[in-house]
């Protein structure tokens, strides 16, 4: 059995124990780098199927692009180069052969899907055009950590093209919703959600809308981002498209991403001192049958079986391991599994089991006559426990603060700061420097109140802002 960290005794080591005691991943022999194993990647393989059919809706079409970016094209665009430059990886040789024009490890696909666009548009008439792809990407990140944050990460990255200005910034705002729509419906987690201040946005882009999410811990995590990015990289790269009018313009540019970051999230939120705990859509294992005395009566694994196919619209699972009972439950409440079935001889002849349900640890012994419809109602109850109790941890984290003594107080308490802002992106690295958080979004609210005034320099303030710490 796995020896797990108190959460409240040390979070980090809280956080590496449940993941290594799941068996979602192992080490990899490079810094920064993991081996997912099968329950973690069957964890992202259930996000990603989620996700891409979503995206299908929107009328996204995957494609598969290559790893590698010509130094000399990734630094045509020069905001672009600057913010992802010290996390790049360089191939400056191939073989005993030293390139004149080193290769980038893609860090991101923006680069790539430009040049692909500048071969595949050619009027309005094929546009708009929406790509997408799954991939790796790779950045040298020097404080890593699981999931959260790693030298190697996989992701969906979407890039799309218009020929116009308003649809572009209609789509953008499509995807904003959809990963909404399925960080709180799916995943069960409650978010901040906004545009990210001008230096924290994507590095290149006009907009970037983000979903914050908040830790046990008292730390936000990006989760999900949807950039605008106008027309710079077609311009760069000198795509173009023939108009109505027939003359030639630079198509309207966005693009997308969602992370393994996110299997970290779902983690830290969610989890508590037994282990991980899974929302029911995202579990790769919804329901465990535990039996006992299986080796003894076959007539228990028989009826295991049963129950299996009375539930074949849920991922079961039948542990009949020869095993103690305390192991497997121990194997079942570390994986964060929502629901446990446990039966034994005694229960065959009383036609009943017992459900455990891992958010609350209660038991209920259950008629099998009953199953099916007590495990529906479960699972709704089961939703609406996680995301309540999360939402509620949020809430009550969130803490207007008027001045900058103020936010060092709550930052310090682990909470997060609401404060009204003049805009100034001049003035976020004076957050920086003095409560080592950021702003992380700003608030989607209309402020129309000219006696408003910002918490740092008193001038009028023209929006508000989530300030927190972050992984």
């Amino acid at each position: 059995m796995a020896n797990i960290t108190k959460q409240n005794n040390n979070f980090a080591d809280w956080y590496t124990d449940v993941c290594l005691g799941a068996k979602l991943f192992s080490y990899g022999s490079v810094k920064g780098t993991i081996n997912y194993l099968p329950y973690g990647w069957a964890i992202w393989e259930n996000i990603k199927s989620i996700i891409d059919a979503k995206l299908k809706e929107t009328g996204s079409e995957n494609v598969q692009l290559p790893i590698f970016i010509k130094t000399s094209d990734f630094a045509k665009e020069k905001e672009h180069i600057e913010g992802f430059a010290p996390e790049a990886f360089l191939v400056n040789k191939i073989g005993l052969e030293t390139l004149s024009d080193p290769l980038i490890v893609r860090p991101t696909s923006e680069v790539l899907f430009s040049q692909l666009f500048q071969q595949e548009i050619f009027s309005y008439k094929n546009l708009p055009l929406k790509y997408n792809q799954w991939v790796s990407v790779y950045r040298a990140e020097k404080n890593t950590k699981p999931f959260l944050r790693g030298c190697e990460f996989f992701w969906h990255e979407l890039h799309a093209v218009f020929d116009n200005q308003d649809e572009c910034e209609k789509y953008v705002l499509e995807i904003h919703n959809l990963y909404n729509d399925f960080l709180i419906k799916q995943c069960a987690l409650p978010i901040l959600s906004g545009k990210k201040t001008e230096n924290e946005k994507f590095a290149g882009a006009i907009d970037t809308y983000t979903r914050e999410v908040f830790s046990i811990d008292g730390q936000c995590i990006q989760t999900g981002t949807s950039h605008f990015l106008g027309t710079s990289f077609s311009e760069m790269y000198d795509i173009k498209f023939q108009a109505k009018d027939n003359t030639f313009k630079h198509p309207y540019y966005m693009s997308a991403g969602i992370t393994t970051r996110l299997i970290g999230d779902l983690i830290v939120v969610h989890g508590d001192d037994k282990g991980i705990v899974m929302p029911f859509d995202i579990s790769p294992i919804q329901i465990q049958i535990l039996t006992l005395f299986a080796d003894k009566d076959q007539r228990v694994l028989a009826k295991a079986n049963e129950i299996k196919e009375l539930l074949n619209q849920y991922r079961v699972n039948i542990n009949s391991k020869d095993e103690s009972f305390g192991f497997k439950a121990n194997e079942w409440e570390i994986k964060g599994i929502p629901f446990a079935l446990v039966i034994g001889p005694k229960d065959l002849e009383q036609n009943t089991l017992t459900i455990i349900r891992r958010d609350l640890g209660t038991k209920t012994i259950c008629n099998l006559n009953d199953l099916s419809p007590t495990i529906a109602n479960f699972k709704v109850e089961y939703y609406n426990n996680l995301y309540n109790k999360a939402n509620k941890h949020l809430n009550d984290s969130i803490v207007e603060i008027n001045s900058i003594d103020e936010l060092d107080t709550v930052i310090k308490s682990g909470k997060i700061g609401l404060a009204y802002w003049c805009g100034e992106a001049e003035l976020e690295k004076t957050i920086k420097e003095k409560t080592s958080a950021a702003p992380r979004c700003v608030k989607e609210d209309n402020l129309n109140d000219d006696n408003l005034k910002c918490f740092l320099t008193n001038k009028k303030a023209k929006q508000r802002i989530y300030i927190a710490r972050s992984y």
